[in-house]
């Protein structure tokens, strides 16, 4: 039989535990008179990135606090337009990496004056991602290497000799003979499986897909 070109798709994912979480709330207040707005926003929003300062390397990896807004606006009543509201508002976020002390964080944080909290991403460390998405694209790659064997198999044919691999969608439609074959980075896709404010985080997903082209004879 002659050389047939068998080309497939390998894919794989690993479910993992979310090692660190990423919280974000604000501190907010308004009210008539802007410089004592100013003022309170201050008075509220210290003790906040105080607590979380404190925190850090209990519990708290890193805090930050980005931004701070203080804009004025004049609400309509009954078609007239009413004396000037001045509003205020501090944005901080913290990554922990221990979920008992998110918790407790979370806990008194919301019992503070002023104190609105946001959502919770929960994410691998660096570190692990990259040594699990080298492993998840390993796994890919043996399993279209697999599907590609057992099709020569069925035809056959003795051996599978690797032409071309490539992210999903990119590995063209043909082999072109004058080219030399492409090595792609296997394509990954990231669930944070972010919970809101439950602790109780879903496992993150890391998937790889990869497309391959191989000759068998």
């Amino acid at each position: 039989m002659s050389e047939v070109i068998i080309t497939v798709r390998g894919e794989h994912e690993r479910r993992v535990t979310p090692e660190q979480a990423l919280v974000t709330l604000s501190v907010t207040t308004e009210g008539p008179d802007r410089p004592e707005v100013v003022e309170r926003i201050a008075v509220l929003a210290d003790p906040v990135s105080s607590d979380l300062a404190a925190r850090v390397g209990a519990g708290v990896v890193e805090w930050s606090s980005k931004r701070v807004s203080v804009w004025s606006e004049r609400p309509w009543s009954d078609g007239r337009r009413l004396a000037p509201v001045h509003h205020a508002t501090v944005d901080l976020s913290a990554t922990f990496d221990d979920i008992a002390a998110l918790s407790s964080w979370v806990a008194d944080a919301a019992e503070r004056d002023g104190v609105q909290i946001g959502d919770v991403q929960w994410h691998l460390t660096p570190a692990t991602r990259v040594a699990v998405e080298r492993e998840v694209a390993s796994e890919a790659v043996g399993i279209a290497v697999e599907r590609a064997t057992a099709y020569a198999t069925a035809l056959g044919l003795a051996a599978v000799t690797p032409l071309e691999i490539a992210d999903v969608g990119l590995l063209v439609p043909r082999p072109d003979p004058s080219q030399p074959a492409g090595m792609m980075p296997a394509a990954f896709m990231a669930d944070s499986g972010a919970p809101g404010l439950q602790f109780q985080p879903d496992d993150i997903v890391v998937s790889a897909a990869v497309e391959a082209r191989f000759s068998a004879r």
